[in-house]
């Protein structure tokens, strides 16, 4: 390893340290000389996802993510490249997709669909939601595999697939009462609906009981696809530091089958000891 991609790994690991302590840990976790991968590629994910708490308005945070499109599809060199900007977490995510060809254009869709974060629409309907979740947290994993190995990850697509809507899931699910405040919901418009609210009335917070049902529909949804992910087929061992954060999916979803509405200003959230005796648990047991 060069000691400028060397350099980018362990700065794209600090930065992951601060910005999403789970997958730092699934790093670490991971084979010595895939971790400089999986840091850029983690560290890129919590950039485009921290972009909303990072400014005002939307339009800051379109330029925001319009930078690492751009950076994506630019044409300045052969591997389709743009400048990097000086950027560690670019450089990094540069390395990454050259060494284990990782696919830009689905780096680009999950930039893309960072854009709904910036604003205050709906998910009109569950597919909706699962599109979303597809383009971003299961489209993760799965970019994950590529870089631990390639041989095993087509076969885990469809666990990934489905591991990563869960995991959506649950975390909408912590951060409800953050999207509350700021009139902001991903729970489906047809969940919704079928306990009897809309948009409006779930987040003025008043029906408790109808509330309790959407967000246990909501829970029960997550541990539908958590199911499928596990019945898809035997984890492959190369493949387990990528599925690790998903370990911490199931308590959250049955917390908020228990609480409720608890969860609109409650911490649905384990303390931090917990979540990484859980994340080694995995590692240990190569299952999620």
């Amino acid at each position: 390893m060069s000691d400028d991609r060397a350099t980018n790994g362990e700065l794209c690991l600090a930065t992951l340290r601060d910005t999403d302590r789970d997958r730092y840990l699934a790093c670490l976790l991971s084979p010595e000389d895939k971790r400089p991968a999986l840091a850029a590629l983690y560290a890129f994910n919590a950039e485009i996802a921290r972009v909303r708490d990072m400014v005002r308005d939307p339009l800051p945070g379109e330029i925001r993510l319009q930078w690492w499109r751009d950076f994506l599809e630019g044409g300045s060199q052969a591997d389709g490249l743009g400048d990097t900007g000086g950027n560690p977490i670019a450089a990094g995510l540069q390395d990454a997709i050259e060494t284990y060809r990782l696919p830009r254009q689905t780096l680009v869709a999950m930039t893309e669909a960072r854009i709904f974060d910036l604003y205050d629409d709906p998910l009109t309907d569950r597919n909706a939601l699962e599109g979303y979740a597809g383009e971003t947290a299961s489209a993760l994993i799965q970019l994950a595999s590529l870089i631990l190995s390639p041989e095993d990850a087509a076969r885990s697509a469809p666990a990934a697939g489905h591991a990563g809507v869960a995991q959506a899931i649950a975390g909408f699910i912590l951060l409800l009462p953050i999207h509350r405040r700021r009139n902001q919901l991903y729970l489906p418009l047809d969940l919704l609906a079928a306990t009897g609210l809309d948009r409006d009335s779930f987040l003025v917070g008043n029906d408790k009981p109808r509330i309790s049902a959407a967000i246990q529909a909501f829970a029960g949804l997550g541990l539908e696809h958590l199911d499928k992910a596990r019945r898809a087929g035997p984890l492959q061992p190369a493949l387990v530091p990528a599925f690790v954060p998903v370990a911490l999916v199931e308590p959250v979803l049955k917390r908020a089958s228990r609480r409720g509405a608890d969860a609109l200003d409650g911490d649905m959230q384990s303390p931090q000891w917990r979540r990484q005796l859980q994340m080694l648990k995995a590692a240990v047991l190569k299952r999620f």
